[in-house]
């Protein structure tokens, strides 16, 4: 299994070997609800990854999970999220294990184990993790953590999954691995954190946009910051979350600033995602593909660039 490389100051290096992945192009039926159009012709390029979603169940092997803000409403196996993506065209994808599918990783370890080509993984660790653990969550194909830092108005929404603290204790042993942290934050708290960051032997992904909310205004402090972090090159953000940051709903056109101006700031550092199965939304406001896929194409009309976003960024930093 190929894996992108560190550098000698910890940077990740871009692995720039081809990897095949079958694809399944059947159009399927969209459904339509929440602005959704029937239209499943929205192509994205050959070998397209949607780079966070998240799996629950099936329940009699991966029972819910309890996690205050965000537990399974129904179960989502992964079978149910293969089959979203061929009929979207989307060959491959990263399940970024959620707090409410327990805290063991189990659901996602299966899943990679049973599809290696087409699934990467993002984990919830313990500091107390044994090397032996590590090293089988790394064949079977994970290549993060996900740290829970969010806040609302200065408290944690969610309760469990890992602190900052966890990761500064384990980071050596992730950094050996070529491992990066992925953040669950709030895009005007993260120049706080940055400094202990920063000392880490680690890359950064941003989750959702730093969850923007749209009425700060794409010039708020906290997105001004996130540009010029994504320009170092440590920094990587994933242009997902729209309808999370939205205020105004399907097709989103008011997160289009907020996206662009991640794109226009570094776009060999940015990821894309659908947060599928979208916990957390009622029936009236559940997102749907076609409407995540449009909003992308409206903003990254340069196929290089679009290219790049969802097949070139993915293999570097998950090792396709």
């Amino acid at each position: 299994m190929n894996h992108s490389r560190r550098s000698e100051d910890g940077r990740l290096e871009l692995n720039q070997e081809e990897h095949a992945a079958g694809r399944d192009n059947s159009a399927g039926e969209a459904k339509t609800i929440a602005g959704e159009s029937a239209d499943t012709t929205l192509k994205l390029p050959e070998g397209s990854c949607d780079c966070h979603v998240h799996i629950y169940g099936p329940f009699d092997r991966f029972p819910p999970y309890n996690a205050g803000m965000y537990s399974a409403p129904e179960e989502h196996p992964v079978e149910a999220l293969l089959d979203l993506w061929d009929r979207h065209g989307i060959a491959r994808g990263v399940i970024v294990h959620a707090l409410g599918a327990g805290p063991d990783n189990a659901a996602t370890y299966d899943a990679l184990r049973r599809y290696p080509d087409r699934l990467r993984g993002v984990a919830i660790l313990d500091q107390d993790v044994t090397d032996k653990r590590l090293n089988e969550l790394n064949d079977a194909g994970f290549r993060g953590v996900r740290i829970n830092l969010f806040r609302m108005n200065g408290k944690k929404v969610a309760a469990g999954g890992m602190t900052l603290e966890d990761l500064e204790a384990l980071a050596p042993r992730l950094g050996e691995r070529g491992w990066h942290a992925q953040l669950w934050i709030e895009v005007g708290d993260l120049a706080e954190i940055a400094p202990r960051l920063e000392k880490l032997p680690l890359d950064y992904v941003v989750d959702h946009m730093g969850r923007t909310p749209v009425a700060w205004g794409v010039d708020n402090p906290g997105t001004r910051d996130l540009v010029e972090r994504l320009k170092t090159g440590r920094y990587w953000a994933k242009i997902s979350g729209a309808d999370r940051n939205t205020q105004t709903g399907a097709p989103y056109t008011d997160v289009d600033p907020f996206m662009r101006t991640l794109v226009e700031a570094n776009p060999d550092r940015l990821v894309w995602g659908t947060d599928w199965p979208h916990v957390g939304h009622t029936p009236e406001t559940l997102p749907q593909e076609n409407n995540l896929i449009a909003l992308l194409r409206r903003v990254v009309t340069d196929e290089d660039v679009l290219h790049r976003i969802l097949v070139q960024n993915p293999r570097a930093l998950y090792g396709f």
